[in-house]
Parts: C-alpha cells; sequence; structure tokens
C-alpha cells in the first residue's frame, strides 16, 4: 500500500507500480469515481489474472484507460468526426467511448467481438500512471458480487495477495457512471446514459439527441457508486452495453 496524497512524494509509489504491471502484476488505482484494478492491456495473462481476481469471465472484457485522447488512433480504427468533438470536449472524463479496435493490435481483453471501450479518467493519480505505462485494462477493485472499492484499503479487503501494489489517492470522489457511446454502428448512440446526459451529449453530436426505441431501457440514468465503466460488453456484432459488472452484482452501473 502506497499514499499517493502528496503529489510532491508519490514517484516511487508509481515507480513500483510501473515495474508491477510491467511484469504482468496487477495494480489498484484511483480513478475519478471509485478505485480500479489494472493490467497491462497488451500482456494477455495479465487481463487473465484481473478477471480471475474479480471472479469473470471473457465474456465480460474490461475497457481500456488511456492517458491522452491522441492514443485513441493507435488503439482504434475507422474513428468518426464525431468521437473527435466528443473526445475534445469531453475528456479527461466520465465518458466511454466504445470503438472498433485496430486488427493488428497484440491484445486480448476477451470476447470483444472487435470492438474495444476507451476512456480517458480525470484523475491527477491514474493519469501519472498512465503516462508512463500507456493503455491500462482497467476493471473495478472488488470481487463481483461486492461493492465498488470506494478506498484503498476496501479494495485491499477484497484482492489482497492477488494485486501487487495499491496505490492510495485517498477517499474516492466517487459518484455517477460514465456515459457509454457506441460508435460502431452507422450512427452514434448511447448504450447507457450516466455522468453526461443525454442533452449535453447532444449539443456535440445532435445525432444522440433522441434514443432508439430498441435502447429505451438502456438509457436510464445510471445509480451512483460506480467507478471507471468497466466490464462493457462488445458493440457491433456483440450484445448492446448496458450495466457494468456492478449493475449485474446489484450494485449500480458503472
Amino acid at each position: 500500500m502506497y499514499d499517493c496524497t502528496d503529489p510532491a512524494t508519490r514517484g516511487p509509489a508509481l515507480d513500483e507500480a510501473v515495474h508491477a504491471l510491467a511484469r504482468g502484476a496487477l495494480v489498484v488505482l484511483p480513478t475519478d469515481t471509485v478505485y480500479g484494478i489494472a493490467a497491462d492491456a497488451f500482456t494477455p495473462r495479465a487481463v487473465a489474472a484481473l478477471l480471475a481476481a474479480k471472479g469473470r469471465g471473457r465474456h465480460m472484457p474490461p475497457p481500456v484507460l488511456v492517458p491522452s485522447p491522441s492514443t485513441v488512433a493507435g488503439l482504434a480504427t475507422d474513428v468518426p468526426a464525431e468521437v473527435t468533438a466528443l473526445v475534445e470536449r469531453f475528456w479527461p472524463g466520465p465518458l466511454t467511448i466504445i470503438c472498433r479496435a485496430q486488427p493488428s493490435l497484440a491484445w486480448d481483453l476477451g470476447e470483444t467481438a472487435g470492438t474495444v471501450a476507451l476512456r480517458m479518467p480525470d484523475d491527477e493519480v491514474a493519469l501519472a500512471l498512465l503516462a508512463r505505462t500507456g493503455p491500462l485494462a482497467v476493471s473495478s477493485a472488488n470481487l463481483s458480487g461486492r461493492p465498488s472499492a470506494t478506498t484503498a484499503e476496501q479494495a485491499q479487503e477484497d484482492l489482497g495477495a492477488a494485486v501487487a501494489v495499491y496505490l492510495d489517492g485517498g477517499p474516492s470522489r466517487g459518484g455517477t457512471a460514465s456515459t457509454i457511446v457506441d460508435i460502431t454502428g452507422p450512427v452514434p448512440r448511447i448504450l447507457r446514459e450516466g455522468a453526461l446526459s443525454r442533452a449535453v451529449l447532444a449539443e456535440v453530436v445532435p445525432a444522440l439527441a433522441a434514443p432508439e426505441p430498441d435502447l429505451a431501457g438502456q438509457d436510464a440514468p445510471a445509480p451512483a457508486a460506480d467507478p471507471v465503466p468497466q466490464d462493457v460488453p462488445p458493440a457491433g456484432g456483440g450484445p448492446a452495453a448496458g450495466p457494468s459488472d456492478a449493475g449485474r452484482d446489484g450494485r449500480g452501473p458503472r
């Protein structure tokens, strides 16, 4: 457990986290909602260890947190202008965008149906780590079926020795789930309305103004207390993304 609340002294903690991720180990980190458990997105055994630590399967691949908007071009393909507009307006922040993944990427996040869910979190510690590691697969720092961790200590109670490094950024700012937008189809659509409302998103992308009839049940406001928009089901050819593992486990979606 490393105290990261003081920017002047968090360097050694970030060093330990970087080294752990490089060897395929897991790290717990704060985000702009609650705590997440992270793995190197390009190390399949590390992603598998992340899912195993939570008690989840490959059918719920973790989203990927990125250090900057420019990372999207390297991870996604066929990215429309609407994504650029949304990212410029809302990143870093509570917006997850499901894109078509670059087919040449050497990673295995699970059963993604060729998609990837991307987000840039608005948290100093998370961004400092991502700046050094690059994209990380991140899911909520809790056992499946347990409440989301709002402190590093709570995460440690759930995950214990399965995680090599715990970065303590203080109590979570927590709150509302991120909003999930799927841009893999012919028209952008909101799969989950969370911290960012449909009306706010429609100011940037007017096509998001009205819900599609078949998505009406998926666009309810997200309850509080879920973190990073982790565990997003594949879009496009796969099932529509609904609540995250938090929703399925009775804790409210991310």
